[in-house]
């Protein structure tokens, strides 16, 4: 049974995402959760002998350095990586930003109950995820976020991107049955998408920056966005 605790936060969330956010609510999870369920999330990633290796090798990325990145050839990973955090006017630092951050909240307990190997996937996670958005052909609004986090939780079974599932599909019952086919056909899309696609969370993508993009998507077998 849901923790009541759980569930007033989920229904905060629900009602106001901006002033009560994800990670927040992610966090609570894994404080408050019941072993059981805690168990079957970790049972899931340990079962998995690559991302147990890559968990281990713990690679963490470094900020990269976006005057070098606009230099290489428009068709790479790099360069469209930078010039989409630069036209969406997002931080160029998330990756040092996000791991200090984290080490904060974990020695101030908000990890609390998080096992170490989801800390690590949770970090490399925030600092691949913009990559994932070029990767994927999916853009920065709400059709966009919404099939990214489908396409996520479809590679690995971890409770983030599952949270987002269930506050949109929340709102769209409760609050604002317009967002249905919205809602639906980009969690369907990104899920749809993601299955069959080779893992992609297990790759120093810093390192593979000069590759054209086009490249990477025939590697792992990933589709871009049916809609945008």
């Amino acid at each position: 049974m849901m923790d009541d605790k759980i569930a007033e936060n989920f229904l905060r969330l629900v009602s106001d995402t901006r002033k009560n956010g994800v990670p927040e609510m992610h966090f609570r999870l894994w404080r408050r959760s019941p072993d059981s369920v805690r168990e079957k999330y970790l049972a899931a990633f340990r079962a998995d002998p690559e991302a147990m290796a890559w968990y281990e090798a713990g690679y963490i990325g470094e900020d990269p350095d976006f005057d070098a990145l606009l230099e290489l050839p428009p068709e790479s990973l790099g360069y469209q990586y930078a010039r989409h955090i630069i036209d969406n006017g997002l931080n160029k630092t998330i990756a040092s930003d996000y791991r200090r951050a984290h080490a904060r909240m974990d020695v101030e307990g908000k990890l609390q109950g998080m096992p170490d190997e989801v800390k690590y996937a949770t970090l490399r996670g925030f600092q691949i995820h913009d990559i994932f958005h070029i990767l994927t052909g999916d853009l920065t609004d709400a059709r966009g976020e919404m099939a990214l986090q489908a396409f996520t939780l479809a590679q690995r079974r971890l409770p983030y991107a599952s949270i987002w599932m269930a506050t949109l599909t929340t709102q769209m019952t409760f609050e604002n049955p317009n967002m249905t086919e919205l809602v639906m056909d980009a969690i369907s899309d990104g899920w749809r998408r993601g299955r069959p696609a080779g893992y992609l969370n297990n790759e120093r993508w810093e390192e593979r920056l000069a590759e054209p993009v086009e490249d990477l998507r025939r590697e792992f077998g990933v589709t871009t966005a049916a809609l945008n």
